[in-house]
């Protein structure tokens, strides 16, 4: 009882501390200097909820390492006032934006919601990117220039020269069985399709009516991966490293494995159900010809 009352207090006097650094981080960004990038507008989407302790070290990351890039934190009215301080960072720079949403509804909503607010506004091209640390901004510009040349790029821990820190043997078992179950299932030619590290231009997400997107956890990545391929969309796959998250908690549960494996076995067997029906009646259309 005494250790759950106490929290509220630890909540915050980390707010206090974490409105501080972020003060401190906004006065640390590169000025604004708008430059052209072969990719046109570029907009990095960062869902958050209470990353109070990691939000304002990730978009100054990103803002050195990719200065012609805005940034949209989608908060989920996060509790330890991870809003507040994305509030701070973008009142210190023009090219960060906070988008405020009432609830938490889970990863893929927040997404389609970001999706939107960039197409809205003419944004040509889409970074999916955590703000956790898990995702390094260094990382970013290989992701960009590869994007040149494809709809979706998706940076990979499971190609040659991708790699995980800090994971336990469990979690890397997880994680590759779970990406080759997909790829067998749905013949998905991607290694790391839960991959949440990734690029998109503007037209693809619009070519697989991301807003119909039906996920909310992280089976939302092997949905848009899956619909991309299926479009017809250049899919290519660069490596990078994940680390795992120094604060926080993630975000990771055993109801948002379930429903990975759930979704992908119903879109495998529906898939194959779809295949098999178009194989029966070929013959049929073959006589009627």
């Amino acid at each position: 009882g005494a250790a759950a009352r106490s929290a509220p207090e630890q909540i915050r006097t980390g707010d206090a501390e974490m409105r501080a650094e972020a003060a401190s981080h906004a006065g640390s960004v590169p000025e604004t200097m708008p430059r052209v990038h072969p990719l046109g507008r570029i907009l990095v989407v960062t869902p958050t909820f209470n990353e109070a302790h990691t939000v304002a070290a990730h978009v100054t990351d990103v803002r050195h390492c990719a200065p012609e890039v805005d940034v949209l934190v989608v908060d989920d009215s996060s509790p330890d006032g991870t809003g507040t301080i994305a509030d701070r960072l973008a009142a210190a720079d023009p090219q960060v934006h906070v988008l405020h949403r009432p609830v938490r509804e889970g990863l893929g909503p927040a997404y389609v919601a970001g999706f939107t607010w960039a197409l809205d506004r003419g944004y040509d091209t889409v970074v999916e990117m955590d703000a956790d640390g898990s995702h390094l901004a260094s990382d970013l510009p290989r992701l960009l220039s590869a994007a040149q040349g494809y709809g979706l790029v998706i940076g990979s821990r499971w190609v040659a020269g991708g790699e995980v820190r800090r994971w336990s043997l469990a979690r890397i078992t997880l994680s590759r069985l779970g990406n080759a179950y997909t790829r067998a299932l749905l013949g998905l030619p991607v290694h790391d399709s839960t991959a949440g590290f990734r690029v998109y231009r503007a037209e693809l997400l619009t070519a697989i009516d991301y807003a119909n997107l039906s996920s909310h956890g992280y089976s939302f990545q092997v949905e848009g991966a899956w619909r991309a391929w299926r479009h017809g969309a250049g899919i290519v796959e660069v490596p990078t490293t994940f680390e795992e998250r120094h604060e926080g908690t993630s975000k990771m549960t055993y109801s948002i494995v379930l429903e990975a494996a759930r979704r992908v076995t119903q879109w495998g067997v529906r898939q194959r159900a779809a295949a098999m029906a178009d194989r029966l009646s070929q013959p049929r259309r073959s006589r009627e010809a």
